[in-house]
């Protein structure tokens, strides 16, 4: 079973208790979600392996340590992940960015894939797929699926808020993807939203309804 790592950092729960709020406005939202995406990233990335090489500082020859291993991608989930692509640039400037879109199809309720675009070099990166919200959990799915499907294999799911069916969900289809989260939160409603939730991201960071 894939391992959840809740991201309790005091300064990722505080700016997700501002985002929350619904007085929070759009520009404040949008810088919100893209300072809580460098901060959970940073702890995506703490096991990043390491090598060591030699140096030269302006004292002496040295030792020092390095990013070894796969390079990285990021993956937002259209629309909402956009938010959080810019946060994971601030620590990964080399990471290169995909993007994949979804629709939800109204009849049978199911993702529909729209758009996915990908760096190409698959055998040499790893995969952090960003959204904001893990609700019923069939948009991470199917995004995942679909990454599968072209090739990748170590994948990464970097979410703000969720539940704990979207969470089982991912868990049950998903089992070698771990999931980064900053809360989890109580349930879904008969609406699908999480409860107490943010509202939609999407609309929320892009001030749209």
């Amino acid at each position: 079973m894939s391992k959840v790592t809740v991201v309790d950092h005091p300064l990722v729960q505080h700016k997700l208790t501002l985002m929350r709020d619904k007085n929070c406005g759009t520009k404040d939202f949008r810088q919100l979600l893209e300072e809580i995406a460098m901060l959970m990233a940073y702890e995506v990335t703490r096991e990043l392996p390491l090598e060591e090489i030699e140096i030269e500082t302006p004292i002496t020859k040295c030792k020092s340590k390095i990013i070894a291993g796969k390079k990285l991608g990021i993956v937002p989930i259209l629309r909402a992940g956009l938010g959080m692509v810019d946060g994971v640039l601030a620590l990964v400037p080399t990471a290169k960015v995909g993007h994949i879109g979804l629709y939800r199809d109204p009849e049978t309720h199911l993702p529909v894939e729209y758009y996915c675009k990908l760096p190409m070099d698959v055998a040499e990166r790893d995969l952090i797929v960003v959204d904001p919200m893990l609700a019923t959990g069939g948009s991470s799915i199917a995004a995942i699926d679909f990454i599968k499907r072209r090739g990748y294999k170590t994948i990464t799911l970097m979410c703000l808020v969720g539940c704990p069916e979207g969470i089982e969900a991912v868990q049950k289809a998903h089992p070698d993807v771990d999931i980064y989260i900053a809360a989890i939160d109580e349930k879904l409603n008969e609406n699908k939203y999480i409860v107490p939730g943010l509202g939609d991201a999407g609309d929320r960071l892009y001030g749209t309804k």
